[in-house]
């Protein structure tokens, strides 16, 4: 298969960042206010991109696919429940993604939103048997394309307007107010849903650590950039309504144009990485056939379903994904342990276990905190689910670790006493 150059790499995960669903985050965080909601974005981008880093360095080292690498950490029968989560966390991104690009072009365009559904859905399909080692020029034009588009649409969003002095309307939010852990929790959210993908990329490039330094940097900076029109939007149009921010902003076939392109170069890669991942449970059916079915797939659903509301979608992947992460950082980088070739690692299963009910058990106390104590509340205001959750995951990895290397050493002493 030819390499991905570092070029290549950047434009993929460009196009992976201007996506509609960082807007829409970012319209949810602007009742915080434009400086706070902004700060919380950073430091949920750099926690969830240095992770996302991580990530894809494991790939590029062992030239392995993300859910292949994951088989190191937790045995190759262990590793097909993260598969099938993937695969299922995926198909959900591409129906998602369908069905925001499709209400919100026939917002613009009233002409039905199947109609746009199909046409994103066909596009994508396009883009998928034209392939990723294939697109080269097809890439380049679209992301220079929407770049231009973007920074257009926030030259008009903020131009002649004092953003930091806005104040939020809260009828405009529907008066929901995030704390500020909460909102650093969705803005980590987005780099960390890219987690169980993004060795699918660096795995196949031509300079390893160039190629995943700048696909997470650009990423996270598009990304950033992508929330901050979200927060500016509602704040300074009044709107949290993507077609309504297009039309207030005076964007028509512009903003179809910015709409379809960002979601077909975004969910390219979720159906993309479906068909990788499908890989890892049966290489009975190729990685292509599987995303264009997943892409069908999506756009069936997009046409049947309403999916306006993902937060609960979004702290699924977090809940699953950032204890999976933490096992593998500590296995892979101070261990250096590859137990592909076992069935199951039932030590490190156990730790990811635990790190889930850890996160769900923050989660709780974030919806419901007259139900918790008073510490825990202030953990998860100040720290949100996901630092809480890899501290916890990296202490347990640790112990494991050591353990596992401690009964290692052991036997092997033994070993040698006998021989003599």
């Amino acid at each position: 298969m030819k390499k991905l150059s570092v070029f290549n790499v950047s434009l993929v995960w460009f196009g992976a960042g201007i996506s509609l669903a960082e807007i829409l985050a970012g319209t949810s965080l602007a009742g915080l206010g434009f400086a706070k909601a902004m700060a919380a974005v950073i430091i949920g981008h750099l926690i969830g991109g240095s992770l996302m880093f991580a990530a894809g360095m494991i790939g590029a080292r062992t030239g392995k696919s993300a859910m292949e690498t994951v088989k190191g950490s937790f045995g190759g029968y262990g590793g097909l429940l993260f598969a099938f989560l993937n695969v299922l966390q995926l198909v959900g991104w591409t129906a998602i993604m369908i069905y925001d690009g499709a209400i919100t072009a026939n917002g613009i365009f009233q002409t039905g939103h199947w109609l746009w559904a199909l046409v994103i859905g066909g596009l994508i399909i396009v883009w998928l048997f034209i392939g990723l080692q294939s697109l080269g020029k097809v890439n380049t034009i679209a992301m220079g394309a929407l770049f231009i588009l973007s920074i257009l649409l926030c030259a008009v969003i903020f131009r002649g307007k004092n953003v930091f002095e806005a104040i939020p309307d809260l009828d405009v939010l529907g008066g929901y107010v995030p704390g500020f852990g909460g909102a650093v929790e969705l803005a980590t959210a987005m780099p960390i849903s890219w987690l169980p993908l993004i060795s699918d990329y660096t795995s196949e490039t031509e300079k390893p650590f160039k190629a995943t330094l700048a696909g997470t940097v650009i990423y996270n900076l598009v990304s950033i950039f992508m929330y901050m029109i979200g927060i500016g939007a509602v704040l300074c149009l009044k709107s949290m309504d993507l077609a309504g921010i297009m039309n207030a902003a005076g964007f028509g076939i512009a903003g179809m144009l910015i709409i379809i392109f960002s979601t077909v170069t975004t969910t390219f890669l979720d159906a993309w990485s479906a068909g990788v991942s499908f890989e890892s449970i049966t290489k009975k059916v190729s990685a292509k056939v599987v995303a264009i079915i997943v892409a069908a797939l999506g756009t069936v659903a997009a046409i049947i379903w309403t999916m306006d509301n993902i937060t609960n979608f979004l702290y699924f992947i977090g809940s699953v994904f950032t204890p999976m992460i933490g096992v593998m950082i500590i296995d892979f980088f101070v261990f250096k342990h590859s137990d592909a070739e076992k069935k199951f690692n039932w030590g490190n299963l156990l730790v990811w276990l635990i790190g889930f009910g850890v996160y769900r058990l923050l989660l709780a106390v974030d919806a419901a905190p007259e139900s918790y104590a008073s510490w825990m509340v202030s953990l998860v205001g100040i720290f949100g689910e996901t630092i809480p959750c890899l501290i916890v995951t990296a202490f347990l990895g640790l112990a494991a670790g050591f353990v596992v290397k401690s009964n290692k050493e052991s036997k092997a002493n033994k070993k040698n006493i006998g021989r003599v």
